[in-house]
């Protein structure tokens, strides 16, 4: 095998093809609302970690789980870069009726690209946060929440920071 590109054979990097049973695909016997997607700091120096809280409600009559899921969008990236890439996730119970407020920390090394050695670059990224992928057509509603938030200072290798 002489091409090691991903290019077109793994769903990460489909373009515009959606993948046929994407994370987060299926039903549940309840309904979730999401709210108060919070990141701090907005904006942060290019070794810093990222944190993330999210508000999940169960809005059904039923107990029940769900599996949240924290995607990352680079806006502009010096190589090629997935469409998004899952960051983090967590499984989580809430009763009917009930909410819970989640953290997650999204470090540094999550946003690093490939450049020859892992690199991290300034610029503004999305993050999502919900129960599927961005942009996912389900027969289930499900709510996928974004925010941006922006790096700053000058390109250096991960192993720098």
């Amino acid at each position: 095998m002489e091409n090691y590109t991903m290019e077109g054979r793994t769903y990460r990097y489909y373009g515009q093809e959606a993948p046929l049973y994407p994370f987060g695909y299926g039903l549940s016997y309840t309904t979730f609302r999401y709210r108060d997607l919070v990141l701090s700091p907005p904006v942060l120096p290019v070794c810093a970690n990222l944190s993330v809280s999210v508000v999940l409600e169960n809005t059904g009559l039923r107990d029940s789980e769900e599996v949240v899921q924290l995607y990352l969008r680079w806006e502009q990236s010096s190589v090629p870069v997935p469409r998004w890439q899952l960051v983090a996730f967590r499984r989580v119970a809430v009763l009917a009726g009930r909410e819970v407020k989640l953290f997650f920390q999204v470090l540094t090394e999550q946003r690093a690209v490939w450049a020859q050695d892992w690199r991290l670059e300034p610029g503004t990224f999305t993050l999502f946060a919900g129960g599927q992928q961005p942009g996912q057509k389900t027969r289930a509603p499900s709510e996928v929440l974004s925010a941006r938030f922006s790096v700053t200072g000058t390109a250096r290798p991960l192993r720098t920071c």
